[in-house]
């Protein structure tokens, strides 16, 4: 007979590690995928802010030693990206695609100048910095016009902040969700073992000795749940990346360490508070209480 109970006792116990270990792990699953989104989303906002060109139409007296000089000196700027130069004839040639004819014969001359198309680097790709690259480039004596798309780079920054706020907001939602259902889970199982704390105080037990085995307990099931959750992340990166390759997950080393160590450093805080306010609760209550 008391086999029977032991054995039941440790499957019951059995049950409710593994439902720990499940509900962690999914919440820090969860808690992942949203930490790789804000991880990248900055990497995706600089992806699309380095694909704004600022067009630098350069006068038609200066010769081709100026030209590379003055390359070579953009080249060497903190806030280029990349450039390239598109001569004149090679302008005509693209824009006769586009027109689907041959303009050059009817105006009989190439109005059209060389130009050099500058990349700028993603901190540089604002409304007022590019508006002071441009004053700035109006005054250089190799330029005769400058030109970029300013309504999209005002709305391009608008909608990074705007989508920045709202993951930022989404953060902060997921992990009280995380707290709260971690917390929950954590809460159930000490709930079981209350009889326990009780027993182990009412002997002369110090609260401290009590707490710490079950502190300990929760953050290996923590642990375990971390790694979990960090092979389904390992699954879904795989993916990503393999559909998405411009995203450059796997290659990502630095973002993937502080996503991983993100993983245990949460499991390990959140176990570990939640199972010493768990365990103070119990210790701190009458033995009829432990009834209701």
């Amino acid at each position: 007979m008391t086999n029977s109970y032991d054995s039941f006792q440790k499957r019951r116990l059995r049950s409710s590690y593994a439902s720990v270990i499940i509900s962690i792990a999914i919440v820090l699953f969860m808690l992942g995928v949203l930490g790789l989104i804000l991880l990248k989303s900055n990497k995706v906002a600089n992806h699309f802010k380095e694909e704004v060109v600022m067009s630098l139409f350069l006068k038609d007296s200066i010769t081709k030693a100026q030209i590379e000089g003055f390359r070579q000196a953009l080249l060497e700027k903190e806030y280029t990206k990349n450039i390239f130069f598109i001569s004149k004839d090679e302008a005509a040639q693209s824009y006769k695609k586009d027109l689907g004819e041959d303009f050059l014969e009817f105006l009989g001359d190439n109005p059209l100048k060389n130009g050099i198309d500058l990349y700028l680097k993603a901190d540089y790709v604002t409304a007022d910095k590019m508006e002071a690259l441009e004053k700035e480039f109006k005054q250089n004596a190799f330029i005769a016009d400058v030109s970029y798309d300013k309504p999209l780079v005002k709305q391009l920054t608008k909608n990074i902040q705007r989508v920045s706020f709202w993951l930022l907001i989404l953060s902060g939602f997921f992990g009280l969700v995380a707290i709260i259902l971690i917390n929950s889970s954590i809460r159930l199982s000490i709930y079981a073992k209350r009889f326990n704390i009780k027993t182990m105080q009412m002997v002369g037990a110090t609260k401290s000795f009590i707490r710490r085995p079950f502190i300990w307990q929760s953050v290996k099931l923590g642990f375990i749940a971390a790694i979990i959750a960090l092979v389904g992340l390992a699954i879904v990166i795989y993916y990503i990346n393999k559909y998405i390759p411009s995203l450059e997950l796997v290659k990502d080393y630095l973002s993937l360490t502080y996503l991983v160590a993100g993983i245990f450093l949460v499991s390990f805080i959140i176990t570990w508070i939640s199972t010493f306010f768990a365990t103070q609760r119990f210790l701190n209550l009458q033995t009829n209480d432990l009834y209701y």
